[in-house]
């Protein structure tokens, strides 16, 4: 019979809400091995029997918790006949929800508090699988004929541009307030829509000079 394992599955959920509660209450610099340990009511082993370092839990644990949860959102979206709809609800809904509910997950993966950290393999995988639900969603607005030509992968970009600002607009809190109070919802979603149907609305890239003319020559 086997040796069970010291620190399992629940050990490392706990470090990992212990270190999300950290960050949110403190930023990065709250964030230590000890700290993280104490507030899970564990070890310092554990931390880097789990996870290796500080770095390791910041990376590889809280960034990759942050795609993760949006990755489910996203997933839990009942998906319509209404492309632009679906999408809409992509940041109104699933991204704002990550804003909203894990703030500190929220800066360490999209606003780069802890800038000079780079993600390993599995943050990467993590992301890349959150990324390709954004892209088959827009996908579906081009499909439609809904991105005037605008290629996917850059709609997908001005995209999450669109939704990073509205979330950085909405956690400056009372004093530095840039949504609407009570309306920040249909703040979300008169902004991406007016983006959305931008797209639509957009010309296609100009022909290279010469091109018509040589088509009228045929």
């Amino acid at each position: 019979m086997g040796r069970p394992r010291e620190h399992d599955e629940q050990t490392r959920a706990a470090l990992r809400a212990a270190a999300e509660r950290l960050v949110a209450e403190g930023g990065p610099a709250a964030l230590s091995v000890r700290a993280v340990a104490d507030a899970a009511g564990t070890s310092t082993r554990a931390v880097y029997s789990l996870f290796g370092s500080k770095e390791g839990l910041l990376v590889e644990a809280l960034a990759q918790e942050a795609f993760v949860v949006l990755f489910t959102e996203i997933g839990r979206l009942v998906e319509t006949d209404d492309p632009v709809a679906d999408l809409v609800d992509v940041g109104a809904v699933a991204f704002r929800r990550l804003v909203l509910e894990h703030p500190a997950l929220y800066r360490i993966a999209f606003q780069r508090v802890v800038p000079e950290l780079d993600g390993g393999p599995e943050l990467v995988a993590t992301r890349q699988k959150a990324w390709d639900q954004l892209v088959a969603k827009v996908t579906r607005l081009e499909e439609a004929g809904l991105l005037g030509g605008k290629p996917v992968t850059e709609a997908a970009v001005e995209f999450i541009a669109m939704l990073e600002g509205l979330g950085n607009a909405e956690l400056r809190g009372a004093v530095l307030r840039l949504l609407p109070e009570g309306s920040e919802e249909r703040a979300w979603r008169n902004g991406l829509t007016t983006l959305i149907r931008g797209f639509a609305a957009a010309s296609p890239p100009n022909p290279r000079p010469g091109a018509a003319s040589r088509k009228r020559g045929r």
